[in-house]
């Protein structure tokens, strides 16, 4: 075991799409000093949207979903420390331990730890052939598990990651039994009318969507590799592979041991920067006070919350405090089927619905007291463009049947 210790005037924690931007935005911002990318990845900084979407199913290539080639980071004289964690922080001398035992010293620490999946709490949830999405390498042990012949999947959580994993299974030709625990899918992230429709098209086509089903244990061969899922009703479901899709759980246990401050994730201030002196915090793992959620203090797992909050903290090193302000917004891909969201739909009281969703193209537009604060757009690319500057705007109360109204452009209600 490795006692070195090595020294960079800024290190930066996660090599996703928080860490890269924070690396490229120092540099823009004229940042010269050393600086330091820590990441528990084998893998150069590449993109995570892609591991449910296209890497699976075989559309791009790894170099295709790299943030930047690989030479970049030497070029721009950004060192990658590749598959090492870190496990212990000492915020006053400033000092990092990592997994083999080594020391990296600071002068400013960005921790864009990201999250890990939630795990599956049932008896024979390690087993083989049950995977997680978090990096390449559950993407590529799927992908292996798939070219050995597995045909039939459980799908354990009907939000975007198990949804969008159903999509591309189907579409490479498994048979796919979708279990959500809730009354419909996508239960904490939207409303009814975006829930029923993506039900009702994951089962057109082919998906066995299961609603208000819990599992109970996942089954094995004296072997060990999975063999099906027993559901809480008793039902067993033979299956080849199963993908758990649950959640993330903030990659942030060393910081709150060092003492930062944060229940959900680590609380960071209007500058991303947290309790501990030096230290900031960027993206999924980083508890904020959000304007476009009238100031509560939520996480936001979105590629725009990392790469918005990574040129704040940029800006800040460089002596700009300028206070973290970006509008959330969101994307999914399923089949052929878009879906782009603006805005927050936390506390809505009223949704209109705007377009028919039998056409495969409309919107669904949250209200909360008369306000517009968040759109989902499926298929319908200018109304998510135009929905994004009104919510910039701050527009106020709006008569529900304008929004309701495919003829009445969003912008001309700004």
């Amino acid at each position: 075991m490795t006692t070195t210790t090595q020294h960079a005037d800024v290190v930066i924690v996660g090599t996703g799409h928080g860490g890269a931007q924070a690396a490229i935005a120092l540099r823009q911002h004229g940042h010269e000093g050393s600086i330091l990318m820590i990441g528990r990845d084998n893998a150069p900084p590449y993109e995570r949207p892609p591991l449910s979407k296209e890497y699976l199913a075989g559309d791009k290539g790894f170099e295709r979903i790299m943030i930047r080639p690989e030479k970049f980071w030497a070029e721009k004289n950004i060192t990658l420390r590749l598959g090492a964690a870190v496990t212990g922080i000492d915020p006053a001398s400033h000092t990092l331990t990592l997994s083999d035992g080594a020391q990296v010293t600071y002068r400013k620490l960005i921790w864009s730890g990201g999250g890990d999946p939630r795990r599956l709490p049932v008896p024979g949830a390690v087993l083989p052939g049950v995977f997680y999405v978090r990096d390449k390498s559950d993407a590529d042990a799927m992908m292996q598990s798939l070219a050995d012949g597995a045909k039939r999947a459980v799908v354990i959580g009907g939000g975007y990651i198990g949804l969008e994993a159903a999509a591309v299974l189907r579409k490479l030709g498994c048979e796919v039994v979708l279990v959500e625990m809730l009354p419909r899918l996508l239960a904490r992230v939207a409303g009814e009318e975006l829930s029923t429709f993506y039900a009702e098209e994951h089962r057109r086509q082919g998906v066995d969507v299961r609603l208000s089903t819990g599992v109970h244990a996942v089954l094995g061969e004296e072997a060990g590799r999975v063999t099906g899922v027993r559901l809480d009703n008793g039902e067993e479901v033979a299956c080849d592979m199963v993908i758990v899709g649950i959640g993330v759980v903030p990659a942030v246990a060393p910081l709150i041991a060092a003492g930062a401050a944060g229940s959900n994730g680590v609380d960071v201030d209007f500058c991303c920067r947290t309790t501990l002196d030096d230290i900031y915090a960027i993206g999924d793992c980083a508890a904020h006070s959000n304007d476009f959620a009238d100031g509560a203090v939520i996480r936001l797992e979105s590629v725009q919350n990392a790469h918005d909050m990574a040129n704040t903290v940029a800006r800040a090193i460089m002596g700009e405090k300028e206070p973290y302000h970006a509008l959330p917004w969101f994307w999914s891909n399923q089949y052929d089927l878009k879906l782009q969201t603006a805005g927050l739909s936390l506390g809505f009281d009223q949704t209109v619905l705007r377009g028919d969703p039998e056409t495969r193209k409309f919107t669904v537009v949250y209200l909360k007291d008369g306000k517009p604060i968040a759109f989902d757009c499926v298929g319908t690319m200018k109304d998510y463009v135009q929905a994004r500057k009104l919510l910039e705007s701050g527009a106020g109360r709006i008569d529900p049947a304008l929004l309701a109204d495919p003829e009445v452009a969003i912008k001309d209600l700004i």
